[in-house]
């Protein structure tokens, strides 16, 4: 029997709206948030979706984000894993900075390759492909197996980690998930065999 897994990123966060590099910073979700996750939930009830193992981040929007999901659902008295393997990609000198600022300070075309690019980091910080190197050793040891057991599992975490995630479920190669954008609290859906095998995406 196939497992299900289930990608949510956060809801929109504070700094989200203000335009900041937030990576391992810790700003609340906003009302649009709360709004967006609260949404997520209500999506995966109306389609019959009903999650049994439970991982997030180690980041409050992330945590936030699961709870509202959760609330919608119903799910009570359940063991949440947080893990800050599932954290958003550290930004290291830019986070807590406006993107505008970073621009002025750096470079529009620096910027561009710090955000853009897999393997180069900001300074201090983590690219896509040291994101993947945290956060695909630690999908492949605790959530695939799950998942290739028959779980329903949900993950609330953030767009970088998920996207590593994305990556190696769809093998998508570096350029393509570089293009890959995750929306504020919207499901991806896949339903995995029990060899670990991608057999279908499931639109809600």
């Amino acid at each position: 029997m196939a497992g299900t897994l289930i990608l949510v990123r956060h809801g929109q966060s504070e700094w989200n709206l203000k335009n900041l590099f937030t990576g391992w910073k810790n700003p609340g979700l906003t009302e649009k948030g709360i709004a967006e996750a609260r949404a997520a939930g209500r999506k995966l009830k109306a389609a019959g979706i009903v999650p049994t193992v439970f991982f997030t981040s180690a980041l409050v929007r992330a945590q936030h984000s699961l709870d509202l999901i959760l609330e919608e659902l119903g799910i009570v008295n359940l063991t949440i894993t947080r893990d800050q393997a599932l954290n958003e990609r550290d930004y290291g000198d830019l986070s807590g900075l406006d993107k505008d600022d970073a621009r002025k300070k750096w470079g529009e075309e620096q910027v561009l390759i710090w955000r853009r690019s897999y393997d180069v980091p900001p300074p201090g910080g983590e690219s896509l492909k040291d994101t993947a190197a945290r956060t695909l050793p630690y999908y492949e040891k605790h959530i695939l197996p799950a998942v290739e057991a028959g779980e329903t599992v949900l993950v609330a975490a953030h767009g970088n980690s998920l996207r590593s995630i994305v990556m190696a479920i769809e093998q998508l190669t570096p350029e393509q998930i570089l293009k890959r954008e995750l929306a504020t609290g919207e499901p991806v859906i896949y339903r995995i065999s029990k060899s670990g095998e991608l057999k279908e995406k499931v639109a809600i």
